[in-house]
């Protein structure tokens, strides 16, 4: 199996940063697209073409059944995936496995750990917690990062310059669309998701054959058509919030970053703005509209609320509509976060008025999701 480059995407990154007004972000963006990502795509297929040779068990590993947590992003998918990670069948990505796509390179990376806990002190492991608060920090209240926490699969695509990750770098939504994968060529998708189940099945090599995949990615809402393609007993958990929250949340995660980038294009930021607003009506119906065509796709539809207020409860009848059963262990396990989660109560408000949001038009064009879901009688409530 080869490497995936979109390289397509990589000359359009290219123009699109060359128009950048900022001279110090140009110029980095233009390193990392003329010299990193080059690179880094050198080593990842070098290694990748190595992987069948050194590790030669990887021919047998089979992914069966893999599990999509989906849904609009700040809906709750991340809870979700987290509290599904405390299944100990689950095999899920965290985010330097994802930069490291390769067998051989996680496997490097393992060693080397090795290496710095009994022979250098841990002074790598200091080194990198540092940088990792150099580069997370901005948005740890936003949004948790870190090397060791599990992150969206659609990361393992940054390198390719495929991945929707590199929206929160540049303000190019109107420009790159990395989200209607199920509308591309049968060739282009396939070509997409053959490299993406390979990079499954190196995970599920490293976390023993016999796991569950896990995945969590709100982006992939646009591609359930190329999910069910690649993985025809796939297993899918779609969460739901009030978009009156969801959608404002969003628009400040990107505007937070863009600015942490140095984004200064202001036309830029308002055009990215609206695509995201338009997207994400998308994502709230695309994804039941595209499992309807499957009916016998597990599917597991998730409330927010419910989720927040009865984590327990939610995921066993999650579970129950996916087919899966449970252990003791992870019941015991989802008990305790359950009692810890009494009382819980969001940090954030976003306002929708801040980002020229019309709730007017956010419920007309969501309306079956609204009385399906009460939302329309929560505000009311809370009004």
């Amino acid at each position: 199996m080869l490497y995936y480059f979109d390289f397509a995407n990589w000359l359009r990154l290219i123009r699109l940063a060359a128009a950048v007004p900022s001279r110090r972000q140009r110029r980095g963006l233009m390193r990392l697209l003329l010299v990193a990502i080059p690179l880094r795509a050198l080593v990842h297929s070098v290694c990748f073409v190595l992987d069948g040779i050194l590790f030669p068990g990887l021919w047998r590993v089979k992914v069966r059944a893999p599990v999509f947590v989906i849904g609009h992003a700040r809906s709750g998918t991340t809870l979700a995936h987290r509290l599904m990670c405390m299944d100990e069948r689950m095999s899920a990505f965290r985010y330097w496995e994802l930069r490291l796509p390769s067998l051989l390179e996680k496997t490097l990376v393992h060693g080397l750990a090795w290496l710095d806990a009994r022979v250098l002190g841990g002074r790598l492991e200091r080194r990198l917690a540092a940088w990792e608060e150099r580069k997370f920090g901005a948005m740890k209240q936003i949004h948790k990062m870190g090397l060791n926490v599990p992150e969206e699969d659609d990361l393992i695509y940054f390198d390719s310059c495929a991945s929707g990750f590199w929206s929160t770098k540049l303000p190019v939504m109107g420009d790159l669309d990395f989200f209607h994968l199920d509308r591309r060529p049968a060739r282009t998708r396939r070509r997409m998701m053959r490299f993406y189940r390979e990079c499954v099945r190196r995970q599920l090599y490293l976390n023993g054959g016999d796991r569950i995949h896990l995945s969590k990615n709100p982006t992939w809402c646009g591609r359930v058509e190329s999910l069910l393609e690649a993985f025809p007993d796939a297993r899918f958990v779609v969460l739901y919030r009030n978009p009156y929250e969801t959608i404002p949340s969003l628009l400040k995660l990107l505007h937070v970053s863009w600015k942490h980038q140095g984004n200064v294009d202001a036309g830029k930021i308002a055009e990215s703005s609206r695509v995201m607003i338009d997207l994400s009506y998308e994502t709230y119906l695309y994804p039941l509209e595209a499992l309807a065509r499957h009916p016998k796709a597990p599917v597991a539809t998730v409330d927010y609320r419910e989720l927040v207020a009865e984590p327990r409860r939610t995921i066993e009848r999650a579970y129950a509509e996916l087919r899966l059963e449970m252990t003791d262990q992870f019941r015991a396990a989802l008990q305790r976060e359950q009692e810890r989660a009494r009382g819980h109560e969001t940090e954030h408000r976003y306002s929708l008025a801040e980002f020229g949001l019309d709730d007017r038009e956010i419920r007309a064009r969501l309306a079956p999701l609204f009385e399906r879901f009460g939302w329309e009688s929560e505000e009311r409530k809370q009004a």
